[in-house]
């Protein structure tokens, strides 16, 4: 079907011929009497609800969920900042409440060291001063005397129990040395020292003072009871017996007798620190003095706990302003939502305003395209209705002209007649009143009129065989203007029950008026069930398909035309020995306004038309073509077509 001839439209037609063939021009119904307005078929409505649908409702919805869900993720992602920004203010202030703690710590630990150090420095100063004011008349003597007094035994035995490693003494060690610190005590050296400390330490900060020997024996303390203890295994000792150096701790003690008698939770500094002999300016001892900080660490902890306050007054107004800034923050990103959702919907109207207006610019240009489709379709039937009306009028012609001219013989024949009749009628009247011997001038021999009778049956015989062929001429006839009536039928409902065979049949007939007769036209119809349709639609399919396929043969052929019922489909096969479609043409046969006749003879709309008939009908048109062996259009209908919408 490479090329489709068409014969010219013949503007000379007689409109009431033209308007027999032409009953569903614009795939209409009739106009019905009074106002009721026209309901057109389905397609013709499709074009303008598709665009409606694809510009309005896609757009509404499709836009509406677009800025929805921008609108969702804009609210997360604030959402999200917010949390962000108060966990990074959180963070902040943490970061800050953990540096103020650390740094009220470390000053609170920097005054712990300081005084520690200070009052270590001023035990040592104070103890270097006592050993040097009392080394000659007091302190030396009592170590000389003191060293008589033998503690070896009872730290021997102490070795021998394994009380050495930090472990309490056994009591009788306790009792041996509490022995030994007894026999210092009933020194002479010792009350003179004694003497001279208590005097030396009157209205001082040191509450308690303690002399060790370099075995850790304490020889010398202003508590008595613990002299003759052993402190060797003492850091602080060792490290200023071994090392000759000052060592001090912090302790704080709930009762202990002093100086001044006995003190209650109180915070002392207890340092040890090395005697050196002025004269061998080596260790000789170990003082152990106790001073009364309390002051110093309450003044410390009182600052401290300023200091402790001051930050958090300092968080507390950091917290403060940090929840001001985030409802600032939060107050002015609500504002920006509220801003950019108005933004939104005001873009939303415009674009809504913008597509409504395009949408009836187009639907505007939809409706002239489908009047000028209307146009240049029934343009396009126009001109295959010329070929078809010439064709008709061909095979109209000739049975009308053989009828007319056997009617004219047997006329003729029948006048023949007359006069013959008439001499006989005149020669019975003649021998019915007695003169049948009598010679009358004017009239024939009663012999030649008896010839002539004899020819009569002869004579009206033939004529009865050429009013016979009339007879066969107006059946022929009868039989076009049928398949024409059944062709150009108008249904006054929108579908009707279909005989599929006897439409194709009727088609068929007409299409054999129009095409050559070097085209053979071959009916295989199979036995079909009914369907619902619009029989001058499917017509229209059908006459266009099978002209479609005579056209595409340029020399003899055939067209044949075929039906089957498979299943729940109606298959109409139109098939033709043709040339083919090559495969560049084939992806676009389909598509409105194309085609490959000359300029002017085709508009392109007739496979577009058709197929748009047969989707509204819920079928569809199958294409199958070898360039050089011919072309196959099947037509797919389901056998329970409902009514197309």
């Amino acid at each position: 079907m490479g090329r489709w001839l068409q014969s010219p439209y013949d503007p000379k037609l007689d409109d009431r011929f033209v308007a027999l063939f032409t009953p569903h021009r614009k795939f209409e119904l009739p106009r019905p009497s009074g106002n009721r307005p026209i309901h057109p078929t389905p397609f013709h409505c499709e074009t303008a609800m598709q665009v409606r649908f694809k510009l309005v409702r896609y757009f509404a919805t499709a836009s509406l969920v677009a800025f929805c869900c921008a609108a969702v993720a804009l609210a997360f992602f604030q959402t999200r900042e917010s949390r962000l920004m108060q966990s990074v203010q959180d963070e902040q202030a943490r970061a800050v409440q953990d540096m103020q703690t650390r740094l009220v710590e470390r000053a609170e630990q920097s005054a712990h060291r300081d005084l520690l150090n200070l009052h270590e420095n001023s035990n040592l100063n104070l103890t270097r001063l006592l050993a040097n004011a009392l080394w000659d008349d007091a302190l030396a003597p009592f170590l000389a005397a003191a060293r008589s007094i033998d503690f070896k035994r009872c730290t021997n035995a102490k070795e021998a129990q394994g009380s050495r490693n930090g472990q309490a003494p056994a009591p009788g060690v306790k009792e041996c040395l509490a022995r030994q610190g007894a026999a210092v005590q009933a020194l002479p050296a010792f009350t003179h020292l004694d003497t001279r400390v208590r005097n030396a330490m009157r209205g001082n900060t040191v509450v308690k003072i303690k002399l060790h020997d370099l075995q850790g024996i304490t020889l010398y303390s202003t508590d008595l009871a613990q002299i003759g203890e052993d402190r060797s295994a003492h850091p602080n000792w060792i490290t200023a017996a071994r090392q000759g150096k000052a060592s001090s701790e912090i302790a704080f003690q709930e009762r202990f007798d002093t100086l001044q008698g006995t003190l209650e939770k109180r915070d002392l500094i207890t340092s040890y620190l090395p005697i050196i002999d002025p004269r061998a300016q080596s260790t000789a001892g170990v003082f152990e003095v106790h001073a009364d900080i309390s002051p110093d660490l309450k003044l410390i902890k009182q600052t401290s706990a300023g200091l402790r306050k001051t930050a958090d007054t300092d968080q507390a107004q950091l917290a403060g302003q940090s929840q001001d800034q985030r409802a600032r923050v939060q107050g002015s990103a609500r504002l920006h939502l509220v801003l950019l959702g108005a933004l939104l919907v005001l873009l939303y109207t415009v674009l809504h305003g913008i597509v409504r207006r395009a949408q009836g610019v187009i639907e505007q240009q939809a409706r002239e395209s489908d009047a000028n489709r209307q146009r240049l379709a029934q343009s396009e039937k126009m001109t295959s209705l010329g070929q078809m009306v010439a064709g008709v009028a061909h095979q109209l012609n000739t049975p009308l002209a053989f009828s007319k001219s056997n009617v004219y013989m047997a006329v003729q024949a029948l006048e023949d007649l007359v006069p013959g009749i008439e001499d006989a009628q005149r020669l019975l009247q003649l021998a019915s009143a007695g003169h049948d011997d009598t010679v009358h001038p004017g009239l024939p021999e009663p012999q030649a009129v008896r010839s002539q009778l004899r020819r009569f049956p002869e004579d009206i015989r033939m004529a009865q065989d050429m009013l016979g062929d009339v007879l066969m001429g107006l059946d022929q006839m009868n039989e076009l203007v049928d398949n024409l009536r059944s062709f150009t039928r108008l249904d006054r409902s929108r579908t009707a029950s279909v005989d599929l065979n006897a439409t194709l049949y009727s088609v068929v007939y007409i299409a054999r008026a129009v095409i050559p007769t070097k085209v053979k036209v071959v009916e295989r119809f199979s036995e079909l069930p009914r369907l619902n349709g619009h029989v001058s639609q499917l017509n229209q399919v059908f006459l266009n398909l099978i002209m479609n396929a005579a056209q595409a043969i340029e020399g003899p052929g055939q067209v044949t035309v075929s039906t089957a019922c498979d299943g729940p489909h109606i298959r109409i096969t139109i098939e033709d020995t043709g040339c083919g479609i090559p495969d560049e043409v084939l992806s676009r046969i389909f598509d409105p306004y194309f085609t490959t006749k000359p300029t002017g003879t085709g508009t392109g709309l007739g496979l577009s038309i058709a197929r748009d008939i047969v989707t509204a009908h819920g079928g569809r048109i199958l294409v199958k073509t070898r360039v050089g062996s011919g072309t196959s259009f099947q037509i797919e209908l389901p056998v329970s077509t409902s009514q197309p919408a």
